[in-house]
């Protein structure tokens, strides 16, 4: 009998063993998977140059690219580019998520604040980034505030709408249970509000971080002599497509490791959602 109860036991590490490879190499294969389209592109791209499909002073081939990137690394150029373009985008979301942090919460709790604000938001939201250039350059010249001015536009569009319809989702039935077990004001908002708003906050500042990336070229066009977008300027005015080419990559490289720094900040918020859809999923099955 202690055999057999040795040998049940002796298979429990060997199981968790098989479910830790499993789980790896799931990861493994996934990375894998997100591989194969940047793969696929540069392929297409070296094929497309290389074979003069495409004339080279419009497509230069990817080594000229990276030529051209290594040139302004070496030269100490690239990381200074990065890091103003950074701030700048740094700045911008700050300011834009924070006002757009207050106006959210105010919008989403009180139907009068909504009704007095959410219209001219609503409105403003189909301006295109290019419109707001004069304006800001008038307002407060074509230095860094103006700058940072736009892409703060840009980054509170969709972190206030998000968070402001986050609250307006959130289950009455919800507050009106915490009422019931006796939570105060302060209890109901630690305990339900915020774990409610949270996943819809953190996909409006996401989204609203990508658009800042997005406005960022077009603050960087209003006299910017320094930046990723000042590089791109100075590609098409010099006729260096690959100059040009090279800035886009570094923009989507940049703007992708700023994303995932989100996500894996926000991921330790999150984890309360993770295992309630894991619950549903196996009440589901059962």
């Amino acid at each position: 009998m202690n055999i057999i109860l040795n040998n049940k036991h002796l298979k429990l590490p060997f199981k968790s063993f098989n479910v830790l490879h499993t789980k790896i190499f799931t990861k493994l294969l996934q990375n894998s998977v997100c591989a194969i389209l940047p793969i696929t592109i540069i392929f297409i791209w070296h094929f497309l140059s290389v074979n003069e499909i495409v004339r080279s002073n419009l497509l230069p081939p990817p080594s000229e690219v990276v030529n051209e990137i290594l040139i302004l690394t070496n030269d100490g150029e690239l990381f200074s580019h990065i890091l103003i373009t950074l701030n700048r985008v740094f700045n911008g979301f700050i300011l834009g998520g924070i006002l757009a942090s207050v106006l959210g919460v105010i919008t989403g709790i009180s139907p009068t604040l909504r009704n007095l604000f959410d219209p001219t938001i609503q409105a403003l939201k189909a301006v295109p980034s290019l419109a707001w250039v004069p304006l800001f350059i008038l307002w407060f010249g074509i230095f860094e505030n103006s700058k940072v001015a736009l892409i703060s536009v840009g980054v509170f569009f969709p972190i206030y709408l998000n968070l402001m319809m986050g609250i307006r989702q959130i289950d009455k039935k919800i507050i009106e249970v915490a009422h019931i077990n006796n939570l105060n004001h302060f209890q109901t908002i630690r305990w339900v509000l915020i774990p409610g708003i949270i996943p819809e906050w953190i996909t409006g500042l996401r989204s609203g971080l990508a658009l800042g990336w997005m406005f960022v070229i077009a603050a960087e066009l209003m006299g910017a002599s320094e930046g990723l977008g000042y590089l791109m300027i100075d590609g098409q005015m010099t006729g260096r497509p690959a100059l040009i080419i090279g800035a886009l990559i570094l923009f989507a490289i940049v703007g992708k490791l700023t994303d995932q720094l989100i996500y894996l900040l926000s991921k330790p918020f999150l984890k309360w959602k993770s295992s309630l859809n894991n619950m549903q999923e196996e009440e589901n099955n059962a």
